[in-house]
Formats: C-alpha cells, sequence, structure tokens
C-alpha cells in the first residue's frame, strides 16, 4: 500500500484532546473516518443543510485532493450525507476542514461530539488541457444520456 505523507494540524490542541485523528478502520480502508468537532448536540432536522467543523487542518500534497464522501451506515440508516459528494477540498486550502452534511431522512439527526461524520480519501488529482476542435469522433452511444439504456 503506498503511503504519501498529509500534514495535520489540529487548530486548538486543547480543545482536540478528545477527538480521535481521522482513522482508516481497516486495513483497506480507502476512506479515513473524521469526527464532528463541536461542543454541543447538533440536531439535524429534514431537509436542513448544515456545516459541521472538525477542528483540523491540513496541507495535501500538490497533485493530490482530499475528496470528503459520505459514511455508508449514516446514509443508508438515517439519511445523512455530504451535500456536495464528493466535496474536493484542494492541495492549497489551508482552513479549518468543515463537512456540509444534509438530512435526507425524515426524522431529526443529532450529531454528538466525536461522532464519525464523514470520511476523507485522498486522490491524485489530473489537469485537463483543453483542446479546441471542429467535431468529436463519433462512438456507438452518441448522444444517448440519461437513462438511454434503460432501467
Amino acid at each position: 500500500m503506498n503511503h504519501i505523507t498529509v500534514n495535520f494540524c489540529w487548530l486548538n490542541q486543547k480543545s482536540a484532546k478528545d477527538l480521535p485523528l481521522p482513522l482508516y478502520h481497516s486495513d483497506e480502508a480507502a476512506g479515513m473516518d473524521v469526527a464532528a468537532a463541536i461542543d454541543l448536540p447538533l440536531p439535524l432536522s429534514p431537509g436542513e443543510i448544515t456545516m459541521v467543523p472538525t477542528g483540523f487542518a491540513i496541507a495535501i500534497p500538490a497533485g493530490h485532493e482530499i475528496q470528503v464522501r459520505p459514511r455508508s451506515g449514516l446514509a443508508i440508516k438515517h439519511g445523512i450525507t455530504v451535500i456536495n459528494a464528493p466535496g474536493t477540498i484542494d492541495s492549497d486550502y489551508r482552513g479549518e476542514v468543515k463537512i456540509g452534511l444534509i438530512n435526507l431522512g425524515n426524522q431529526t439527526f443529532t450529531i454528538n461530539r466525536g461522532d464519525r461524520i464523514a470520511q476523507l480519501v485522498l486522490a491524485p488529482v489530473n489537469r485537463a488541457k483543453l483542446t479546441v476542435v471542429d467535431s468529436l469522433d463519433e462512438t456507438v452511444r452518441q448522444e444517448g444520456g440519461f437513462g438511454h439504456t434503460g432501467i
């Protein structure tokens, strides 16, 4: 398994002493679970969107991003997901990592301090170089869009 160093900084070490670092929960896990750095329980009503602080900042190496993805258990069991999934944290961002969550369920869900609310996936980034052409090559699909192959 390839490891890439990502510098990590608690924004307030004293107040973060009870919070875990983002953590892979198995040897082959792609995502690190990230915890909520909130002081009081945070109820999230159906349809409500909120930004949940994590209490840390990171320095992602150039040529990489961190994708913010939902935790499957929260999404399936409670309808709690990342509003812009997957969210992107760019390599030049140095502010606090915050997780934008939405409650797509039909009941209020309460987030507590230390709850694992999302996962972070380090991914390589390729930048596109656009070339303007007069036409594109033909494919079997051509302009077939959403649902064109059926259910």
